[in-house]
């Protein structure tokens, strides 16, 4: 696991500098979904899952 973490944060790194940098190019968008995938197996995905549900539930709440 400890593989991944430092995974996590090695694509996290390069997908900020491409999106900085160049814009979204394929290699890219790969690199975005290896960082996706990283994160999803690491320690924090359930933290991540949970303030994302409140976030939907908190917009879903929201009347114009």
């Amino acid at each position: 696991m400890v593989l991944s973490i430092s995974g996590v944060v090695l694509l996290g790194i390069i997908c900020f500098l491409f999106f900085k940098k160049d814009g979204m190019k394929l290699t890219h968008a790969f690199a975005s979904s290896l960082f996706g995938f990283f994160l999803a197996g690491s320690a924090i995905a359930p933290s991540i899952t949970a303030s994302t549900a409140s976030l939907a539930s908190l917009l879903g709440g929201i009347k114009l």
